[in-house]
């Protein structure tokens, strides 16, 4: 895409010059996201560089200027007097070509691959005519050929590894090997006494910019290891490791494997890999030995065999305990079992041999948490559906019945739909159907390795969980309480479309019923403050729904521990900037969309304060947030900042966000699942 012809983007076209301090950049798409680091071209006086753009950049690629008689050698593109430009010659047909009406011509491209081909107009089609940078670099010189940490050999990509030994890497995706490889356990500054470098050999990188010249190897690998920001050591010699050159990247992308017979040169690899920390020797020093019997000679017979009798006593006990527990766990799933068959309105009832064929044995995980695991699956249609196994006693059961008869028999476009379940034994499982970009929390919480979502898909995500809240709570014969409302548990289809998920926790109550008395349910953050006097109505997910749009226009979690003390609580930071009358600062910086947009996400965290009222009875009902969201009313005036406040009358405490923090370490989780399911 041209913005102008002066300022090119990703293309030049013939004649259209890339000039001193210009810069071609890859385009983005839904489909296409560059992470880590960006492809750039660019010129910088007489040198032509093509780099990603790490703290430094990481050169891959570089042309010095050339001069008019070597335009020949290279057909399509000339570097001269400090500026890049595409010819038009008999390679490329050497005139515009007619398409359409219009005269059209040959142009050259950037891709976010690296490579910079050229097109041109073939057989009443565009195709790709040239690859400039293939005949120096071949398969494997690309930066992201094989993603972080891959090493590619002969255009195939697989992680580090050592034979016979520990394990440091795992691919991000068994599946697709050229998207790169993840360190098991992360590098931490913090723990670098229990960091090693991990040697390669004949493994070269594509960098051309030494750190380090007539360097000997030993001091190459030092350099790395007292260097928190270096990630791997690359030294590169001609006869001996006495003097070579080394380079320290930042940030490491593709390597690639050096075939000796065809190269003058020796690359050795020396990565930096986070050992786990071993355990800190006894306090009673190294060589002090266990407690053992003193002189069991002159012990009595008598405490041996009252120990063997209690022993024998003790095993008996927990048989009989195993075997009660045993017949009674299969009499309430006998229970449980015939309790399903008469309620109305379920989905379909699978056994657990038709799960184990939809789901190929259980072989495709998409994500666990604390009741279970989710798998990919698919019906006998074709149609792609998530299987959720929940694992465990107690809660697990509750969940399961919870999750069954909530919406077994509801339909709601923005409510993810329960196509079918098993219980079977001890077996439970759900079958949904698929949605395949996964949980909300994927693309809000973690942008460096997914898409930015702009202003109007999240506007769009906002409106669609409130309509399905409003269903539950207005729509349905029994009022519904989710009870869990949190970006973990909002879904999307492929086509960003939210819908509501994982009703485990959720609480059917009568529409005479005004409140609802129950344990704590939920998760810390997302719980409203009259959850302390245990009454509660379906105005906690009110204000849970609060929290997420905030979570979502400002792109960060609740509770954040990496930020600085006073920014940690987004509910304690919005209310300091709401008195500031500085709203605009806590809009999500990583998205240009966002900032341009940003009156309307300000106004978007009114409607958030509104639904966070520590009073709940100030909240508005999901159909009031419906309609303001769609535009046809207005958000109350007064809000209170104060959150956390609940109405006098309850005799509760405050709710602070301390509180929050300290309930943070509770087990309350149902579910982390962030991948597709």
């Amino acid at each position: 895409m041209l913005m102008s012809f002066d300022e090119p983007t990703d293309s030049l076209v013939p004649g259209q010059k890339l000039r001193q301090g210009q810069r071609l950049m890859p385009s983005v798409s839904e489909t296409n996201w560059t992470v880590d680091g960006m492809i750039t071209l660019s010129v910088n006086g007489s040198v032509l560089s093509a780099q990603v753009e790490t703290h430094p950049p990481q050169v891959y690629v570089q042309f010095s200027a050339v001069t008019e008689s070597e335009r020949i050698e290279n057909p399509y593109f000339g570097f001269l007097n400090g500026s890049l430009t595409l010819y038009v010659n008999s390679a490329l047909n050497s005139t515009l070509i007619k398409v359409d009406g219009t005269y059209s011509m040959p142009y050259m491209k950037l891709g976010s691959d690296g490579h910079l081909r050229v097109y041109g107009w073939m057989s009443a089609l565009w195709g790709e005519v040239a690859d400039l940078f293939s005949v120096s670099m071949g398969d494997c010189g690309y930066p992201r050929v094989c993603g972080q940490y891959g090493i590619c050999s002969s255009g195939q990509c697989s992680c580090p590894a050592l034979s016979g030994g520990t394990s440091y890497f795992q691919q991000v995706n068994d599946r697709q090997p050229n998207l790169g490889c993840s360190q098991i356990v992360p590098l931490s500054c913090g723990t670098s006494q229990h960091q090693s470098l991990m040697e390669l050999k004949n493994i070269m990188y594509f960098s051309v910019t030494p750190d380090l010249m007539d360097i000997d190897a030993s001091s190459c690998k030092e350099a790395c290891t007292k260097n928190c920001s270096c990630k791997a050591a690359i030294f590169r010699y001609y006869s001996n490791r006495t003097s070579g050159r080394c380079y320290l990247p930042t940030q490491v992308f593709s390597l690639m494997n050096v075939d000796k017979t065809e190269s003058n040169y020796t690359s050795i690899a020396y990565l930096k890999v986070q050992n786990v920390a071993t355990e800190a020797p006894n306090q009673n020093g190294a060589n002090e030995p266990p407690n053992t019997l003193v002189d069991n000679q002159r012990s009595s017979r008598l405490p041996v065999i009252l120990g063997s009798s209690l022993g024998a006593l003790f095993a008996m006990m927990i048989l009989i305990v195993a075997i009660a527990l045993f017949v009674q766990k299969r009499d309430d799933n006998q229970t449980e079992e015939d309790y399903l068959d008469q309620v109305p309105g379920l989905p379909t009832r699978f056994t657990y041999d038709d799960l184990k064929a939809i789901t190929d044995e259980f072989s495709k995980k998409l994500g666990e948490g604390g009741f279970g695991s989710v798998f990919e699956g698919t019906l006998g249609d074709g149609t792609k559906v998530a299987v959720k196994r929940l694992d465990g006693f107690g809660q697990v059961k509750k969940s399961f019945l919870a999750e069954v008869e909530t919406i077994g028999n509801i339909h709601h476009v923005n409510l993810v739909r329960l196509l079918g379940f098993c219980a079977e034994k001890s077996h439970r499982l759900l079958i949904y159907e698929y949605m395949s970009n996964g949980s909300l929390d994927r693309w809000i919480f973690h942008k460096s390795n997914e898409c930015v979502l702009e202003w109007q898909q999240r506007k769009k995500i906002i409106l669609d969980i409130a309509k399905g809240l409003n269903y539950l709570h207005e729509d349905c014969r029994q009022k519904i309480i989710h009870l869990d409302i949190k970006p973990q548990n909002i879904l999307l289809d492929g086509n960003f479309n939210a819908k509501v998920a994982d009703f485990g926790l959720s609480k059917l109550i009568d529409r005479d019923q005004s409140q609802v008395v129950t344990t704590m349910r939920g998760t810390p953050g997302y719980l409203a403050p009259e959850w302390l006097s245990a009454a509660i109505t379906e105005k906690v997910d009110v204000y849970s729904f609060g929290v997420v749009i905030l979570e979502i226009v400002c792109g960060r979690k609740i509770f954040d521990r990496s930020l600085d003390e006073e920014d940690m609580h987004l509910l304690s930071l919005f209310k300091r900037k709401a008195e500031e009358e500085r709203l605009l600062d806590i809009v999500d910086k990583s998205s240009d969309d966002m900032q341009l947009n940003g009156p309307q996400a300000v106004n978007m965290t009114r409607i958030a304060a509104w639904c966070l009222q520590g009073d709940y009875t100030k909240r508005p009902s999901m159909s009031m947030v419906v309609k303001v969201l769609e535009g046809v009313a207005e958000v109350q005036e007064d809000l209170d900042y104060d959150f956390y406040a609940q109405p006098s009358i309850d005799g509760a405490a405050r709710f602070g966000p301390m509180d929050v923090e300290f309930r943070a370490t509770t087990a309350l989780l149902p579910s982390i699942l962030s991948g597709p399911r």
